[in-house]
């Protein structure tokens, strides 16, 4: 039985549009990546989730540590439900949050936020401190060339050298009530970019090059900034990398743990990796609602779009039946849907398409509820944040 056929039994009694995860899928990610991360731990970022009952699934699973959330709220959330040694990694500015960190000294022992500059610092010190705040310093993990003309990697902190990282690290020490416990560094250009992209070879020799460049690069810079921080701090954890670059990240030894999430659903923008391949874990189906051709079928719905640079590229995915394409005119529509190709021939009014996001955890925001399949059967119904009412973003 295909994977298609083994997901139409499971889900029969489900009407569409709905969201699955496959367990077995995703046991299969998540020990691979724990093979890539060669006996490091691996912080799983939540935001790629967004389902308690999934964080708890693979917390549970050797080799996997602490969790990287996205917002204060929900890591105080996350603290309230049970969770340990959270890490905020986007800086926040959220007083009602912060006010709520500075009260309750569980949050406070196990939730770090990150800062990357003084203007942070002095909006944490304003606040008025009940108990000390753990901090994460992010540092600037993006690559240049051609003397910063070009530039790769996610636009995110300013500090870059080890002695901007040492100045912000003595300013931290001299304040109370914040006590530096964490660095981070997420190498967007390698972690999240495939290097084995589809139809440009040239591209494709471009893409290596430069990855090869930063890595070196960062990995003399990153252990000179663990160096100069821990002069002002006694560092519990130096944070890096993703799902596309843990093998390449864990080898770092100034570098403790590593960061992923996305590989654990495997969404189809980490399809072009020449170091992984995993296995398509969260789907959506929709139903079929009209058939305009004989090669062409409409789906209810569909148009979940993926954030980041507006392209292709951001799509969902018709995965299952293989071979099923967007039409060109219209793409992936707010209420309808049209799919062309050789296989809508087969699909009836009343069928499923079943389809992949291009990112992981935003597939979450539509959906109340991931129906968990194991084998020929749902096992659980897992709520997302949006189903348990939770909104972070």
């Amino acid at each position: 039985m295909d994977d298609r056929q083994r997901y139409d039994r499971a889900t029969a009694a489900l009407e569409p549009p709905f969201a699955i995860v496959d367990l077995a899928a995703l046991r299969a990610n998540a020990a691979d990546l724990v093979r890539r991360a060669a006996g490091k731990p691996i912080r799983v970022a939540s935001k790629s989730i967004r389902s308690r009952s999934i964080l708890e699934r693979v917390l549970a699973t050797e080799g996997f540590q602490g969790i990287m959330a996205f917002t204060l709220p929900e890591a105080l959330w996350l603290v309230e439900q049970g969770f340990t040694d959270v890490l905020v990694a986007y800086p926040t500015v959220d007083r009602t949050a912060l006010q709520r960190l500075t009260e309750d000294p569980r949050a406070a022992r196990e939730i770090a936020i990150t800062i990357d500059s003084a203007e942070h610092l002095d909006f944490l010190t304003e606040l008025g401190l009940k108990h000390e705040i753990r901090i994460c310093l992010d540092i600037d993990a993006g690559f240049l060339a051609f003397g910063g003309r070009f530039r790769a990697g996610a636009l995110r902190s300013p500090v870059r050298t080890p002695d901007e990282a040492a100045d912000l690290a003595a300013d931290i020490a001299k304040r109370p009530g914040l006590r530096l416990v964490g660095l981070l560094a997420y190498e967007a250009q390698i972690a999240g970019v495939g290097d084995n992209p589809q139809g440009n070879a040239a591209f494709t020799r471009v893409v290596r090059v430069m990855q090869a460049r930063s890595q070196r690069e960062l990995v003399m810079r990153r252990g000179r900034i663990v160096n100069a921080v821990r002069h002002f701090a006694d560092l519990e954890f130096v944070n890096g990398g993703g799902t596309g670059s843990v093998e390449k990240t864990v080898r770092e030894k100034a570098v403790t743990e590593v960061a992923a999430g996305s590989g654990l659903f495997h969404p189809r923008l980490f399809d072009h990796y020449r170091s992984f391949t995993g296995r398509p874990a969260a789907l959506f189906a929709l139903p079929v609602v009209r058939r305009p051709g004989p090669e062409c079928v409409t789906v209810l719905g569909g148009g979940y779009i993926a954030s980041g640079s507006p392209g292709a590229s951001r799509l969902p995915q018709p995965y299952l039946p293989a071979g099923l394409r967007f039409s060109p005119d219209e793409g992936a529509g707010e209420v309808q849907t049209p799919l062309i190709g050789q296989p809508a021939q087969d699909l009836a009014v009343g069928d499923r398409v079943w389809f992949r996001h291009a990112k992981s955890g935003e597939l979450c925001e539509r959906f109340d509820t991931l129906h968990l399949v194991d084998g020929e059967e749902i096992v659980e119904r897992a709520p997302t944040y949006r189903g348990e009412g939770q909104t972070f973003l």
